[in-house]
């Protein structure tokens, strides 16, 4: 079995579960897989990922896992309970091989009984396609990239610069992500009083958060403001509601708010005084990094916030130079936290030799109503109905890209 244990997921996952359990019990969803990596094959593996899901749906929490759980102190003791009864079942998952190659990968059933199989299906396919397709794996590669990485950041004036691992959904192997986990948090320390500095922050996977002595990091993810789409009062208004919602759950913690659902500018327009003050920051996945923090700090000071007492985290398929670039360039104007997944936990080695898999599972309905994602980078637009798309666009005033 490649996945072990339901805690090997991430953390958001869990803390919007915890919301769709109080708030949304009743909601229906559906999501679908997309690789978007041109001419890869994946429908050689497609009953090799079936037994894999099948093994996971056998999975149950154990009485240790829920007490991990139980100990942090946003989860709530009726949401651990549900947990310890909790497991998922195949018959809301479908794989199905293509003609041309693709996997038809569905999910489809209650929000609360589907919303954990997105992270491990995506590990499944990963580490299926990549135990097949690299007999030998190129670990010494991956070894020899990752102590580079680690060199860089202990470069002179980053002893503050802080990154944390994202990477569960995209890693070579559960091994490779365990290994790399391990030489982080032994290379660059966990605690900032230590030496090393204690530039590792911690992971979003809760199973080696839990193993490993690790902080366990994530608030939530696109599909959470997405089904505020068919949730809420008013489509103009779901951003508002999804945000409103989440501070009636979380009272103020877990206050980082996703910024790119519907693109920059409109998350701005409803980001207001109110969410400024409320939420600790915001969370970069799409568009220009550096045009965005600069547009947010600006936004803080107009609505009257100190920028410095605000976090910024970036997460849009980072590398350690491309992280040290955004450090440097704000540093000292707010706090800064960095995300960094695919290249720590897929990187072992350059094309054609080795190429991760860009894969992802995201909503596209809601109650039977199409959702959909309109973020700042285009080729991460992910929605089925094109007139439901050119909808939202009128509603938030979002221009069409050519």
């Amino acid at each position: 079995m490649i996945i072990t244990s339901l805690l090997d997921t991430d953390l958001y996952k869990f803390t919007m579960m915890q919301v769709v359990l109080h708030q949304f019990p009743g909601a229906q969803v559906e999501y679908k897989f997309k690789c978007r990596n041109p001419g890869i094959n994946l429908a050689p593996y497609a009953q090799e990922i079936r037994e894999e899901i099948r093994s996971l749906c056998s999975l149950r929490f154990s009485d240790a896992e829920l007490a991990y759980l139980r100990g942090m102190r946003f989860i709530k003791s009726d949401f651990v309970d549900f947990l310890g009864l909790f497991r998922l079942n195949e018959k809301y998952i479908s794989v199905t091989p293509q003609p041309n190659g693709e996997l038809d990968i569905t999910v489809q059933g209650p929000w609360l009984h589907t919303i954990l199989f997105e992270i491990p299906v995506l590990a499944i396919v990963n580490e299926v396609y990549f135990r097949n397709t690299q007999k030998v794996p190129r670990l010494m590669d991956g070894r020899k990239r990752l102590e580079a990485k680690i060199e860089l950041l202990h470069g002179e004036g980053l002893r503050e610069l802080k990154i944390a691992d994202y990477g569960t959904r995209r890693r070579f192997s559960k091994a490779w992500h365990e290994e790399v986990l391990r030489v982080l948090a032994a290379q660059l320390g966990t605690d900032p009083a230590s030496s090393p500095a204690g530039q590792f922050a911690g992971t979003s996977n809760v199973l080696f958060a839990m193993k490993l002595g690790l902080t366990p990091l994530g608030t939530m993810a696109h599909e959470y403001l997405q089904a505020a789409q068919a949730l809420g009062p008013r489509l103009r208004d779901s951003q508002i509601f999804a945000f409103e919602s989440w501070a009636k759950e979380y009272r103020g913690d877990l206050g980082i708010a996703l910024s790119d659902v519907y693109g920059m500018s409109a998350f701005l327009r409803d980001f207001d005084m109110f969410f400024c003050k409320l939420f600790d920051g915001a969370r970069h996945d799409s568009g220009d990094p550096f045009a965005w923090g600069e547009r947010l700090i600006a936004h803080y000071q107009a609505n009257r916030v100190d920028p410095k007492t605000k976090i910024l985290i970036f997460s849009d398929g980072l590398t350690v130079p491309r992280t040290i670039e955004l450090y440097q360039r704000f540093r000292g104007r707010c706090q800064l936290a960095f995300g960094i997944g695919t290249n720590l936990t897929n990187d072992l080695g350059d094309p054609p030799d080795h190429v991760p898999l860009q894969i992802v599972i995201k909503l596209v309905r809601c109650n039977g109503q199409p959702v959909a994602k309109l973020s700042d980078t285009p080729s991460k637009n992910m929605c089925e109905d094109e007139k439901y798309l050119a909808y939202l666009r009128q509603v938030f005033d979002i221009p069409q890209v050519a």
